[in-house]
């Protein structure tokens, strides 16, 4: 399905009026607003393919029908949101659950609907049909050379799909570590796991980024290999200027600071990207925004604060990707609300007062420097994101429109109702 331009202009022509005055308004009270619309017009966050279906559970998962069944099915899916939002014009493969069989047609699709490739991500945390070794207790840690081999050879190939695709960059996640005490030697371990991604590391064309992703908990539970932005970033460190840590918001501990530890890594000029996501209790994949809108309000305010003070290209230099399950929700629907949280985010940290907030840091001025930051958070940039859109031909309601065009009752006939995402 493709949604034309003709459908998004009727819809904003009948929303223009109050938009327009919802808009004055906020230039009014906020007159600054106006510079920072060139900034959200190039911001894009890539989608993933493995989005785009129906999540789940262990203990169930529940389709919403008109799923995609192939990566062209899921370019197409992005494309909807990309004509919607005009800010997701990324997609982020999984291999092996999106091998492109044909690369230079896959490529040829997804110029037509104006998306490109972001970072390729490789699987070494299920065994595949036909592997010769299982990663049951571990892939780039595993104590046999016999499938550490595997997994590097596997990483490298994913490497050669997105090379083909013009993707720049390897997201590794590693769902090695240990269930129990004594099951595994700690420091074997990561040394098993700095050597494979060393190999690795030097099949990596000389533009690329290797992007290193921690988790604190989950798969296993006693120990993660590489469990904290600490040991992601020692990794990096040891490997190269081409490495780079890779934050998941939900990758953490309860109540970690995540915009501190943003900061330290745009400081040391390691920071890679993000997977964006929102949690209650640990890693849940939930709607960005749903649950901690101020934390990533907070966190968007350390990366605009940084990427200035390094002269940074905040719509290129760093990877934005979200990363999420949609168990009960339609996935599109969820992935514009999570676009939009993002854009939310990034829109009210560029807002806020940088040289007022640094006087009253300097004067020790608790309680106006977080007047000034919350005066920020507090303002409706809504509008603000709707004329973005609209600048570049998008949708000055995605979710509405979405809604009044019928696109999930149209890719159920399309696909029916059984169908089934790859991957999941």
């Amino acid at each position: 399905m493709r949604i034309e331009q003709h459908s998004i202009d009727q819809h904003n022509n009948r929303l223009y009026e109050d938009h327009l005055l919802r808009l004055e308004q906020l230039f009014t009270l906020r007159p600054s607003a106006r510079r920072l619309l060139p900034l959200l017009e190039a911001f894009q966050i890539a989608i993933p393919s493995w989005a785009l279906g129906a999540g789940g559970t262990r203990f169930g998962r529940f389709s919403i029908g008109g799923e995609p069944g192939s990566l062209e099915q899921k370019l197409e899916d992005i494309g909807v949101l990309h004509a919607l939002n005009r800010s997701s014009g990324a997609i982020s493969l999984h291999i092996p659950w999106d091998i492109p069989t044909d690369p230079a047609a896959i490529r040829t699709l997804a110029q037509s609907l104006d998306i490109r490739f972001d970072a390729v991500n490789s699987n070494t945390f299920q065994d595949q049909p036909g592997q010769s070794h299982s990663y049951k207790f571990g892939s780039l840690q595993h104590v046999s050379a016999d499938v550490r081999k595997q997994a590097i050879a596997h990483n490298i190939e994913v490497m050669q799909y997105g090379k083909e695709l013009g993707s720049t960059a390897l997201t590794v996640w590693l769902s090695d570590g240990s269930n129990f005490p004594g099951q595994l030697n700690f420091r074997k371990a990561f040394q098993h796991v700095h050597d494979s991604l060393a190999e690795v590391y030097q099949s990596l064309p000389s533009d690329w980024k290797l992007l290193i992703e921690y988790k604190a908990c989950e798969p296993n539970f006693y120990s993660m290999t590489v469990g904290d932005w600490g040991q992601s970033y020692l990794l990096a460190n040891k490997l190269g200027n081409k490495a780079f840590t890779l934050v998941d918001l939900g990758h953490h501990l309860p109540n970690a600071n995540i915009e501190q530890i943003v900061s330290v890594l745009l400081m040391e000029k390691k920071l890679g990207g993000f997977h964006f996501n929102d949690s209650k209790y640990g890693d849940d994949d939930l709607t960005v925004g749903s649950i901690h809108p101020y934390q990533l309000f907070l966190i968007f305010q350390e990366l605009v604060e940084g990427m200035n003070a390094q002269s940074m290209n905040h719509a290129s230099d760093l990877s934005w990707m979200i990363d999420a399950s949609h168990n009960i929700k339609d996935p599109l629907e969820d992935l514009l609300q999570s676009v939009e949280a993002i854009q939310l985010a990034y829109a009210q940290a560029l807002l806020v007062d940088a040289d007022a907030l640094e006087s009253a840091r300097i004067a020790n001025d608790t309680v106006l420097a977080q007047e000034i930051l919350q005066d920020a958070f507090r303002t409706d940039v809504r509008p603000l994101l709707a004329e973005a859109r609209r600048n570049k031909g998008g949708s000055l309601n995605p979710l509405r429109l979405y809604r009044e065009l019928n696109v999930r009752e149209v890719l159920i006939n399309e696909r029916g109702v059984v169908s089934k995402a790859t991957g999941l």
